[in-house]
């Protein structure tokens, strides 16, 4: 367990206290707390390896290979599905949950593992996709699967036979449509202050509500064991991991 600054920690919730509508920003670190491997987009296992395939994971889960090679696809998205199935949400998604209760609260996550969903969170924003939802790419027809060793691999289209993928961003492919309009909507709107929780920071979707709450002068907080390219430019750097530093910040709040 890492060391928590707990005069930081104080400072967060002082100013948790103070705001009506906050900004969650989470990626693969908060999920680490619930033993999920950390890993680079939606590819999971590979952090420093190639597949056993010996395709680069950019490659072998990309929109391009889902094209070409469907099966080798989803046997590295079924790898991913297991990981996550072996896992649950942990305290950092409750806490986080329970913002939304006595204020405005957003998620926007990296995440496609929907352990945000399962803690309860509502006012969700999956930008790279939910695991367990499928589409097919023929006629559209959308529907969950809770179990990946529930359906065939590659899965084929119940209606049409089609080929069927789960809605998540692969490599090389755009955000989806819907959830980029919610996150402007949401953005216009503004916020009291943001957080920015175990996520790398690389994508500039991911950093620009940062950097805008600090042109609006809204309280912005990092937690993340390491430095990012972002940890310069908020105003709370917690250096600690998300479950525990986001308990300890509810703690606080409750306790003012």
């Amino acid at each position: 367990m890492s060391a928590l600054d707990w005069d930081k920690i104080d400072e967060a919730a002082a100013c948790l206290a103070k705001a009506r509508s906050v900004l969650f920003i989470t990626g693969a670190g908060l999920s680490a707390d619930s033993d999920l491997p950390t890993y680079r987009g939606v590819g999971g296992l590979y952090e420093d390896a190639d597949t056993e395939d010996g395709a680069p994971i950019e490659e072998a889960l990309s929109g391009g290979m889902l094209a070409r090679r469907p099966e080798l696809v989803w046997k590295y998205l079924a790898q991913i599905e297991a990981a996550c199935r072996g896992a649950a949400f942990n305290r950092g998604h409750e806490v986080i949950a329970l913002m939304e209760r006595d204020r405005r609260a957003w998620t926007l996550t990296q995440n496609v593992d929907g352990f945000h969903r399962d803690a309860g969170s509502q006012n969700l924003i999956e930008i790279h996709g939910h695991i367990h939802s499928m589409m097919c790419v023929g006629c559209e027809d959308r529907f969950e699967v809770a179990n990946f060793d529930e359906i065939s691999i590659p899965p084929r289209c119940r209606r049409c036979g089609g080929m069927v993928r789960p809605e998540v961003v692969l490599f090389g492919e755009a955000l989806p449509f819907r959830a980029v309009a919610m996150l402007r909507h949401i953005a216009e709107q503004g916020f009291d202050m943001v957080f920015s929780v175990g996520t790398s920071s690389l994508f500039q979707y991911i950093v620009e509500p940062v950097l805008e709450a600090k042109r609006w002068g809204a309280p912005t907080v990092e937690i993340n064991p390491g430095v990012t390219d972002l940890s310069r430019f908020v105003d709370i750097k917690l250096s600690s991991r998300a479950a525990e530093t986001l308990d300890a910040v509810w703690t606080r709040l409750k306790a003012r």
